[in-house]
């Protein structure tokens, strides 16, 4: 009997993810498999069509191969199952996932260190420049009184008997065959007689190291920078972690940054203002002037060209923009008082002419309230 086309066995197209795969092979294979129909023989062959398909379509070189020329480019003998696979194998290789086992079969399996997070506070101008800043995160290190052995004999560790070395153990529950972590040795595959009374057995203790960090020029509040390996050692031979260090730039007394950009709050006299005049402002290259025209509004923006940041992601160095905020003075004399009600009558009945922003404003008021109706 002709072979039926494995993407229509998994019941999926033919562009479709290795997740969606997955995802149909197990739907399947719980649907026929023969622990789960005992005595249907429709239903195992099905189950053997399903399981042939998925061994094809998962392995990227013979997908390929297979959408290229069909069943006639695949090797027989390496195509799929035939004969009766055990459920623990099945169980093992797609749905070990699900219980975190990952269908690992050689003993004193591996395991990666886990993952750490420092938060890195630094300054804007360490943020904007880069730096070097030495770091020291809590971590696993050897122990000191066993020597990172475990033993306290300083013997070497035996092979778990409960496992044969193997470091898991397969259980029964039903059609289910789970494989497991051996409750013993923990899935290392060995054993210490005589565990270390500092660590326990581990061979490991709580401990602290000092790291170097680059921090990249540009970096701003938030980023995230990776140290592969940094993390907490493996076990059983396995990589270790990794370390993320988050970065947090303080605030700063004079900037703001948004971007590429920073920002400023420049406050200026009344003088300054009316007049016109020049002014020092600071920039993290150093101080520029920046010129005031006369008759300047509170809160006005100058641009700076070039004086922000140069992001890390790339790109052109971003401005620095200021806003130029009115100072409205204080603690006045007495005959500074006197010249400034000299100076207002002087402008009295010229609003139009000297404030046109408030004459504006005060027109749409009266406007307003003769516009409006009252019950």
């Amino acid at each position: 009997m002709a072979k039926r086309d494995y993407y229509e066995v998994l019941g999926v197209g033919r562009d479709a993810a290795d997740t969606d795969l997955k995802k149909a092979y197990r739907r399947l294979a719980m649907k026929y498999h023969p622990d789960r129909n005992d005595g249907d023989a429709s239903s195992e062959e099905r189950f053997k069509e399903v399981k042939e398909a998925f061994e094809v379509l998962s392995d990227q070189r013979k997908r390929a191969t297979y959408d290229q020329l069909g069943h006639a480019g695949l090797d027989p003998s390496g195509g799929g199952a035939q004969g009766g696979a055990g459920f623990g194998d099945i169980f093992d290789s797609v749905f070990g996932d699900i219980f975190g086992n990952g269908g690992g079969r050689s003993g004193g399996r591996a395991y990666r260190g886990a993952d750490l997070r420092y938060d890195l506070e630094m300054s804007l101008e360490e943020a904007v420049r880069g730096a070097e800043v030495k770091i020291r995160i809590p971590t696993l290190v050897a122990c000191e009184t066993c020597e990172g052995n475990g033993s306290r004999t300083k013997s070497a560790p035996e092979t778990c008997t409960t496992c044969n070395g193997l470091g898991q153990v397969r259980m029964q529950q039903g059609f289910f065959s789970v494989q497991q972590a051996c409750p013993t040795c923990r899935g290392r595959g060995k054993v210490v007689r005589d565990p270390c009374g500092a660590c326990g057995g581990v061979g490991k203790a709580r401990g602290h190291k000092t790291i170097a960090v680059k921090v990249p020029a540009g970096v701003d509040n938030g980023d995230r920078i990776r140290l592969s390996g940094e993390g907490e050692p493996g076990q059983s031979g396995g990589p270790g972690g990794d370390l993320y260090v988050n970065v947090m730039v303080r605030e700063h007394a004079i900037f703001d940054r948004e971007g590429s950009d920073l920002k400023s709050e420049v406050p200026i006299d009344f003088v300054t203002a009316a007049l016109g005049g020049e002014l020092e402002v600071p920039t993290l290259d150093g101080r520029v002037v920046l010129k005031i025209p006369p008759e300047t509004q509170s809160g006005k923006m100058f641009r700076l060209r070039g004086k922000g940041v140069r992001s890390v992601r790339g790109g052109p160095v971003g401005d620095l923009i200021c806003r130029v905020t009115l100072e409205t003075p204080v603690n006045l004399t007495r005959p500074q008082k006197d010249l400034l009600r000299s100076f207002g009558d002087s402008l009295d009945g010229q609003a139009d002419r000297h404030s046109p922003r408030a004459s504006t404003w005060l027109t749409g008021v009266k406007k307003f309230f003769e516009d409006m109706k009252f019950p």
